[in-house]
């Protein structure tokens, strides 16, 4: 038996009980609370859960605007926002992360389209490239995202990179 979710749809037609907080800043603008809360969630999913030792302090940061969803004190995901001509010559995407205890929830598909967004608005730009993990090719093509590289490894892992066209 199919379930109708009793909570209304979101602005992006999505149903679910998750209702996170969103915040977007500036690097200065962080508090510590959030900076820790932010380098704690990378380093337990893209460090110890994908088992790969790597520099995450990569000096982007602080160029960066950092896009933060929480459930109370919690942070559920998470992406950093990259102007133009720093990752790439288009603005990009990065860091997307979603707390694995909230996975599931639709709270990683809620932040990139909020992310794509936010970039398209901060950059006045019309094209966001991203380095994506393989595995997430179809996630990724799934929002828009087109393959256009072949594929390549970063940190041991598979990648590809995409693009996203207004």
């Amino acid at each position: 038996m199919e379930q109708q979710s009793k909570f209304p749809a979101n602005e992006f037609g999505e149903q679910g009980p998750l209702e996170l907080h969103w915040a977007l800043k500036k690097f200065d603008q962080l508090t510590v609370v959030e900076l820790y809360a932010i380098l704690q969630l990378r380093s337990e999913v893209f460090v110890v859960e994908q088992n790969c030792p790597y520099q995450d302090a990569d000096n982007k940061d602080q160029k960066s605007f950092h896009f933060m969803g929480w459930d109370g004190a919690t942070l559920v995901a998470y992406t950093r926002i990259i102007p133009q001509g720093i990752s790439y010559t288009e603005a990009s995407i990065g860091r997307v992360v979603t707390n694995p205890k909230y996975r599931g929830t639709g709270a990683g598909k809620q932040l990139m389209k909020r992310s794509i967004n936010n970039t398209f608005e901060l950059f006045n730009c019309t094209t966001i490239k991203i380095g994506a993990q393989l595995y997430l090719k179809k996630f990724y093509e799934d929002l828009g995202f087109v393959q256009c590289s072949e594929h390549y490894l970063e940190d041991n892992i598979p990648h590809i990179e995409m693009l996203l066209s207004k």
